[in-house]
């Protein structure tokens, strides 16, 4: 397993080791964990593939009605 190495300020790595105890994890493990956060995408894969398959009617987005009106404080 590849190993990435890092400097941080002593403050920074104390309240890291902290979250990590409070995680129950090792300070690795922590670290993982949150890199796998930042660089996971929020989308499934192949999501974006499906964009314009729709075979179905054309979809019409019905009348909206009036806005209400709202008094300003």
């Amino acid at each position: 397993m590849p190993q990435l190495h890092c400097h941080v300020p002593a403050e920074v790595a104390a309240q890291f080791q902290q979250k990590a105890k409070h995680a129950h994890l090792s300070v690795s493990k922590y670290l993982t964990k949150l890199i796998k956060n930042e660089i996971a995408s929020p989308w499934p894969e192949g999501y974006f593939d499906l964009f314009g398959s729709w075979e179905g009617e054309t979809l019409e987005r019905p009348e909206q009605g009036a806005y209400e009106k709202r008094e300003v404080n």
